[in-house]
């Protein structure tokens, strides 16, 4: 009677026709590299087999899962276009991790990454279907099958303008915004792990690998980052400085803004923010040297120290001569980029949205957060958005910005008069003349030579500063007129967009009030109130949210907490929250 030990007749891994002596059912070439890799023996029809093993990996199956071919290679593994048989059929992606981990622990932290995985649903982020190890012990990961390239090569192939660059790089970081949200971070962002693929004929961004990085992560050591320098802890060239730190440092999403920011990088120039090549000419630590305390030059100025030969082939996969590239480059893209590439966290970008908004400004023609906090250069972005209407109109909005809050003011102050009693029509005449005063010290103040001009033409700002100095000096025993003049110029420099000089005149404003009538009182709280809108215009939500917290105690205590006043704090400090992302404060407070 034939032994079950060639029952069999062909080798169920290999396919090579089994000898008498054949051991558990496989080839002798089977067997030797069973015992090579220290993995089992595979019983005798088994289905499963390491493809990591032997070329001839191509019709294996892994499950239910029939690889198909060789797609690519990397530090991490090996991947394989396979189909799927049941229980569905379709086209999957697996990627099999290399040797040397620890199998258990690997696919136990996967399998707890996969439950936050699964809830990302983005169009643009590849998903992860499965899990899994090889008989050999190898992890491997089942992914959604993206036929694509690398977005680098995508928009130089199709000669995509910096500014088509930036739109598509937008979607990048509007796709890790949403991981982020689910609380997922990449680790490993790089074009490699971006891909560009053909839907409808319309190109579509797809990130691939997120949650991988997690999964396979293992203790930072020195050796780990010698030998696997491509593996979960990223790319040196897109890797940021915590990464590359190996002390302990808990990486969060800010660790993606960096490597967005390196990303977008080579998209403008063509080069990453350090030469791939130079970073491992000084070893290890040369490397991890470069990556905590060097600087890359500014996008621009690393195009503009490219010589000619180095520059036609990048100047013409972006429709621009070097000229046109740098120019264009130099100034909000710059910042933008640097912004994200910064040592400390604590600098960078604090979300992907945040980056996604700053470019969305910049193609719009707006202000950007990255941008030195100027007068100038905030001017000089609604002048090239209005142009002819600027020139035109500026010195009327001043005159119709004073002359609105004028009127307003009287308005309100003569129908309180006629409401209230006899008595306090002379405080209604009394508020008449003040604004009659207010008209004609504006009316003068902008008339009157200046001796600095030396006869050029002066900015509307410069004006408006003339007309503050003017309030300081000569309503200087004229307190309450000076607070309330100063509080109308502050509306003008608002809107102007020069949000530091409308905050300066306020903060006066508010100093005055609370020195005079105390913190409980309706024009320290007035006054406290435009000053937190001030803020919040000038994007400094650090300082509006303390202040409308503050507001809000002191409205409650004062008025009630029904009182119109009241809600209105109650309201503005629920915005507040929103825009610093504090939604369990804004729950509070809109359920109250």
């Amino acid at each position: 009677m034939m032994s079950a030990l060639t029952a069999i007749s062909h080798c169920p891994q290999c396919g090579v026709k089994l000898s008498r002596l054949a051991l558990g059912g496989l080839c002798h070439r089977c067997v030797g590299l069973r015992l090579l890799s220290a993995g089992p023996l595979a019983p005798a029809g088994a289905e499963t087999a390491d493809p990591a093993d032997m070329d001839e990996s191509v019709g294996l199956k892994l499950g239910p899962y029939v690889l198909v071919r060789k797609i690519g290679e990397g530090g991490c593994g090996v991947v394989y276009a396979a189909t799927q048989e049941e229980p569905i059929r379709r086209q999957v992606a697996i990627k099999v991790i290399k040797l040397g981990m620890d199998t258990r622990a690997v696919v136990a932290r996967f399998e707890a990454e996969r439950q936050a995985l699964a809830m990302m649903e983005h169009p643009n982020i590849t998903k992860i279907f499965d899990a899994g190890s090889t008989v050999a012990g190898r992890p491997y990961f089942v992914m959604e099958m993206v036929e694509g390239v690398r977005i680098t090569d995508h928009a130089d192939k199709q000669q995509l303008t910096i500014e088509a660059r930036l739109g598509l790089f937008m979607t990048v970081c509007q796709a890790v915004q949403h991981a982020h949200q689910k609380g997922i971070i990449h680790r490993d962002l790089k074009p490699s792990n971006i891909l560009v693929a053909t839907e409808d004929d319309s190109p579509v961004v797809k990130i691939i690998d997120f949650g991988i990085a997690k999964a396979t992560e293992q203790r930072l050591t020195e050796a780990t980052l010698v030998t696997e320098v491509n593996q979960p802890l990223g790319t040196p060239a897109y890797m940021s400085p915590e990464q590359a730190n190996m002390e302990g440092i808990d990486i969060d999403t800010r660790s993606d803004i960096y490597s967005l920011g390196a990303l977008l990088y080579e998209l403008l120039t063509g080069r990453t923010p350090f030469d791939a090549q130079e970073m491992f000419k000084g070893g290890l630590a040369a490397t991890r040297r470069l990556i905590l305390e060097a600087n890359p030059p500014r996008p621009s100025a690393r195009l503009a120290s490219l010589n000619t030969v180095e520059a036609a082939p990048l100047a013409q996969a972006r429709c621009a001569s070097l000229k046109e590239l740098v120019a264009t480059l130099r100034g909000d893209p710059d910042w933008i980029t640097m912004k994200c590439l910064e040592k400390d966290p604590a600098d960078r970008y604090v979300t992907a949205n945040e980056l996604a908004q700053d470019i969305q400004r910049y193609l719009t023609d707006e202000p950007v957060t990255a941008s030195p906090p100027s007068a100038i250069y905030r001017i000089g972005k609604f002048a090239r958005r209005n142009k002819i209407a600027f020139a035109v109109g500026t010195v009327f909005a001043i005159v119709l910005v004073a002359a609105t809050a004028i009127s307003l003011w009287q308005v309100r102050r003569a129908s309180q008069a006629e409401r209230l009693a006899t008595e306090r029509l002379a405080d209604s005449q009394n508020a008449r003349q003040e604004s009659e005063a207010l008209s004609k010290f504006l009316t003068d103040a902008f008339r009157s030579p200046d001796p600095s001009r030396d006869g050029r033409s002066v900015t509307v700002a410069e004006t408006l500063d003339g007309v503050a100095r003017k309030i300081e000096t000569e309503l200087a025993g004229q307190p309450d007129r000076r607070a309330r003049f100063q509080s109308t110029l502050g509306a003008s420099y608002l809107g102007l967009g020069l949000y530091r000089e409308a905050i300066a005149l306020q903060e006066k404003v508010r100093a005055y009030y609370l020195g005079k009538f105390g913190l409980e009182n309706s024009n320290t709280l007035e006054a406290m109130q435009t000053l937190a809108y001030y803020n919040q215009k000038a994007g400094n939500e650090d300082k509006a949210l303390p202040m409308r917290r503050e507001l809000l105690r002191l409205r409650e205590k004062v008025s009630g907490a029904d009182e119109l006043k009241t809600i209105e704090a109650m309201s503005q400090l629920a915005d507040s929250c929103a825009r610093n992302r504090l939604f369990d404060d804004e729950f509070t407070l809109t359920a109250r």
